[in-house]
């Protein structure tokens, strides 16, 4: 995969506004974005390797608070000051709320065949309240530009680009 491209979307439940940025090459992929919402702004960066797999992950937040993750591409987690996270072993995706572009990561690094669903085991982060859990979530492709999105007791059937990005998250974001 190669994207050197901006994205935009709009939060329709939580009254957001995000800008991020992809460039993604043969080596790695970057994800830089910015959030503002009603009480809230913040800065995140994803990296991944070459096989689609978060390294590092970091959030600062607008009032000072930060949270920094990495991952050894196998799934073993540690924060900033090198301690291990045993409760997310073997994830190798995150998803951040509120962006809807987390959803693509698992998109863009899985083969898919029609209706076959696929569970991931995710790093799930409120970067509203800075807090993490693991998420198990299935993903299962519909056709070229839908995947059904399901998570504990949640489901939504998400539109993409023929980039694997979010267009739309009905009810909760708009590609603006």
């Amino acid at each position: 995969m190669n994207l050197n491209r901006s994205y935009r979307w709009q939060g329709l439940d939580l009254a957001t506004l995000e800008h991020c940025h992809v460039v993604a090459n043969d080596r790695d992929t970057r994800i830089r974005g910015a959030i503002i919402g009603p009480d809230f702004g913040l800065f995140y960066r994803i990296k991944l390797d070459e096989n689609g797999h978060t390294r590092t992950l970091k959030i600062e937040r607008a009032d000072g608070k930060a949270l920094e993750l990495f991952c050894d591409g196998q799934g073993g987690w540690t924060d900033d000051r090198a301690e291990p996270i045993s409760g997310l072993k073997n994830c190798v995706d995150v998803d951040i709320w509120p962006t809807p572009l987390t959803n693509s990561l698992p998109i863009w690094r899985s083969d898919w065949q029609m209706n076959a669903p696929q569970t991931f085991s995710m790093v799930w982060i409120d970067a509203t309240t800075m807090t993490i859990k693991r998420a198990e979530q299935v993903y299962t492709k519909l056709d070229d530009g839908h995947f059904r999105y399901q998570s504990e007791n949640f489901e939504r059937v998400l539109e993409v680009d023929a980039d694997g990005v979010v267009v739309s998250y009905p009810g909760l974001f708009e590609r603006a």
